[in-house]
């Protein structure tokens, strides 16, 4: 039960000639001529139900459109033991809570052990993280999915990573009239996308459908379409639907999450059926779900440093603010004998920053090491990975390194994805970790898979923020292996590419901070539009914060930091601080919001 898989007929180049002739009979069935009489029985969008061929040769499902986590995060695929589906996919839900997810209380009933696997845009390419059930709870209500309140909430033994702002925002009784008839919602779902499942597609599909007035237009099949506890969307042949694998997948309004793919006709040649949340089935979701306190969030950038023995180097480490503030305690496991890991201050409130120095002693062997940075507060521990390279490196093997296609534009707020390529080199795959570097304020990178063997493809996704400043960028595509590193540069270009006045164009990432007295925060800097080097210089820096920029004079495609450290005298309140570059006659700008708040 997700929310788009449609099908098109074998042959998608006879279209334009299955359209000549193609009428729309009372039943609501497409035909080219008298169309059979419609079945009156109602089916689930489970995985494993039956979705038989049209009954006219002529008529045919449209696909949905290819779509990514980053588009609606809380998106989660249902899978059991035994289902014929490819990983055994036979439902879709919604995160709403740190180990909590809703969806069709129908999908409880299937046979074989369950589990959710969350984090892929494709079931069928990469791992993602599985997450086993502890309890899957139905409404006290629900009877039959074509009676009503087919919805349930189901617990998992373990956190889904997903952060809370990300989480599903159920719609409950208080938002009656989020939605109405002729309104459009999003659907999305992992569900089949052929009658036939042919070829067996589990990739995340999305599609808008027409609300429309079930109670007038949706009736006669299966129990009835009942206005109280469902919506009724799409269209009355089925042209575009969902199909079975889509059961509870998420209906969106306006941001809200106001149903759960729930039932069709039994050849889904016909509207489609959606729980509805916005009543008393909302109400009781958050009540089994409860209050869902916020965690703080931990991340390292870079996410992977070189040091050469005999030697130091380091890296940032930010945390963003929960509910409340924290004390975080920071430790890191899993360097080499030999090195020693140590943070400049090792405890911060919730919303600060840190140093993490790495120094290498004289006579260190060459390695490659994944080290653990924890965070670890009274209610909450996070963890971040970074890779530490001492010296040369493992010995990693040789591959073939390129995305395409390599330039890409996409407006603020907006996403744009392209593919990771790899080849095999001397006949022994190699496996690719994968980064990105260079993007602009408000832009993350998301790979799918994170890790790829060489001679397969990965799916780069960059998502920008409505703030994200519009110009040219060129953000370094990054595969390594042991020691053996390969780039691949790649041109983003955000909006119309316009440069900022001056001919230079500054990006911050993050664009703002928050630190209390004693505190350190660590900005990257990127300038773009240079045809030489040019020199960094910051100015609006508050008394007692010392703001340094290492270094102070790039060119090409090198990255900045500015260390902002702030003394324990430090006045609360926000601060401007302008970093400004100049080189070769022009000049750029950009602004860092900087936020001192009391101990």
């Amino acid at each position: 039960m997700t929310t788009v898989e449609r099908r098109i007929m074998p042959n998608r180049k006879q279209i334009a000639a299955v359209l000549v002739g193609v009428a729309v009979s009372a039943s609501g069935v497409v035909a080219a001529g008298a169309a059979p009489a419609a079945p009156r029985t109602a089916a689930t969008f489970e995985g494993d139900t039956a979705s038989p061929p049209p009954g006219d040769a002529s008529a045919f499902l449209f696909k949905g459109q290819d779509a990514t986590l980053s588009e609606y995060p809380p998106v989660i695929a249902a899978l059991r033991q035994g289902g014929v589906r490819p990983k055994g996919q036979s439902c879709t839900g919604s995160v709403v809570g740190r180990r909590s997810i809703v969806i069709a209380a129908h999908c409880a009933g299937l046979e074989g052990t369950k589990t959710f696997n969350y984090g892929l845009d494709d079931l069928n390419v990469g791992t993602g993280t599985t997450l086993t059930v502890k309890s899957y709870e139905l409404h006290p209500r629900y009877v039959n999915f074509d009676q009503g309140y087919d919805v349930a909430v189901v617990t998992t033994n373990e956190d889904i990573p997903l952060a809370p702002d990300k989480w599903a925002k159920v719609a409950t009784s208080a938002d009656a009239g989020v939605w109405k008839v002729g309104d459009q919602g999003l659907s999305l779902g992992y569900g089949k996308k052929t009658h036939d499942d042919n070829p067996a597609d589990v990739s995340l599909d999305k599609q808008t459908f027409p609300i429309v007035d079930g109670a007038q237009v949706c009736q006669g099949v299966g129990a009835g379409f009942k206005a109280a506890t469902m919506i009724c969307a799409g269209y009355p042949d089925g042209r575009t639907t969902i199909l079975p694998g889509d059961s509870g997948g998420p209906l969106v309004v306006d941001g809200k999450l106001v149903g759960l793919a729930s039932w069709s006709r039994s050849d889904f040649q016909w509207y489609g059926i959606w729980s509805r949340l916005d009543n008393d089935m909302g109400d009781w979701v958050k009540e089994k779900v409860g209050a869902q306190p916020a965690e703080f969030g931990l991340a390292v950038a870079p996410s992977s440093v070189r040091v050469e023995p005999g030697s130091s180097n380091s890296v940032g480490v930010t945390t963003t603010a929960g509910a409340t503030p924290e004390d975080v305690t920071l430790t890191a496991s899993g360097h080499p004998s030999g090195v020693d890991a140590v943070f400049q201050p090792g405890s911060i409130k919730t919303g600060e920053g840190a140093k993490l120095s790495f120094t290498a002693a004289a006579g260190t062997p060459d390695g490659t090491y994944t080290v653990t940075v924890t965070g670890k507060t009274a209610s909450a521990t996070k963890q971040a990975a970074v890779t530490l390279t001492v010296g040369k490196g493992g010995p990693g093997g040789e591959f073939g390194f390129g995305v395409s296609p390599a330039a890409l534009k996409v407006d603020p707020g907006k996403s744009v994805s392209t593919n990771v390529t790899s080849d095999v080199v001397g006949g022994t795959p190699a496996e690719v970790t994968l980064s990105a570097s260079g993007l602009p304020s408000g832009a993350e990178a998301v790979f799918q898979p994170t890790t790829i063997t060489s001679g397969r493809t990965g799916k780069l996704t960059i998502t920008t923020a409505s703030s994200t400043p519009k110009g040219e960028y060129r953000v370094t595509v990054t595969g390594t292996s042991g020691s053996v590193s390969k780039q691949a540069p790649l041109t983003l270009t955000v909006g119309d590419g316009g440069q900022q006045p001056g001919g230079l164009t500054v990006a911050l990432t993050p664009g703002s901070g928050t630190i209390q007295p004693g505190g350190a925060l660590f900005p990257t800097i990127r300038v773009t539009g240079a045809t030489g080097s040019v020199t960094l210089t910051a100015h609006g820096v508050p008394a007692g914060v010392t703001a340094q920029l290492l270094p102070a004079t790039i060119s090409g495609g090198q990255t900045s930091t500015l260390f902002l450290t702030s003394s324990f005298s430090v006045a609360p309140g926000t601060y401007k601080i302008k970093v400004t570059a100049t080189g070769g006659g022009k000049s750029g700008s950009a602004d860092f919001t900087l936020t001192v708040t009391s101990r």
